[in-house]
């Protein structure tokens, strides 16, 4: 069973930084894309990010464009999320998730195995 492991989260000042980590256990992620979701208290879950297996690709939802990067280290069997200039907006819990359908889209119904997720607070 995939199995997937978060960290990362906490609190943090506007304009702060966090990167997320997505670990993997009993498998390897060489060969699933990775999306990267969030929800906000009494808000739908939106998507956030994916990175692609092969080519590593990402696509970003367009709040977080410029702002959040994604990248896998395939030896650490590992997916971060760089999150930088960081709004109270933001605050939300955090998923990854794993997906074998290609192209990689922030759709959550494309994804099988999910994190527990980990929370990230944005304020003053």
């Amino acid at each position: 069973q995939v199995q997937l492991v978060e960290s990362g989260g906490g609190l943090v000042q506007p304009g702060g930084s966090l990167r997320l980590s997505c670990a993997a256990s009993r498998f390897t992620l060489d060969y699933y894309a990775i999306g990267w979701f969030r929800q906000a208290p009494g808000k739908e879950r939106e998507g956030v990010s994916c990175i692609s297996s092969s080519d590593r690709r990402t696509y970003y939802a367009n709040p977080v464009k410029g702002r959040f990067t994604t990248s896998r280290d395939n030896a650490k069997n590992t997916v971060y999320l760089q999150m930088n200039n960081l709004k109270p907006e933001d605050t939300a819990d955090y998923y990854c998730a794993a997906t074998t359908v290609r192209p990689c889209l922030l759709v959550a119904s494309n994804f099988g195995s999910w994190g527990q997720g980990t929370q990230v607070t944005v304020s003053s």
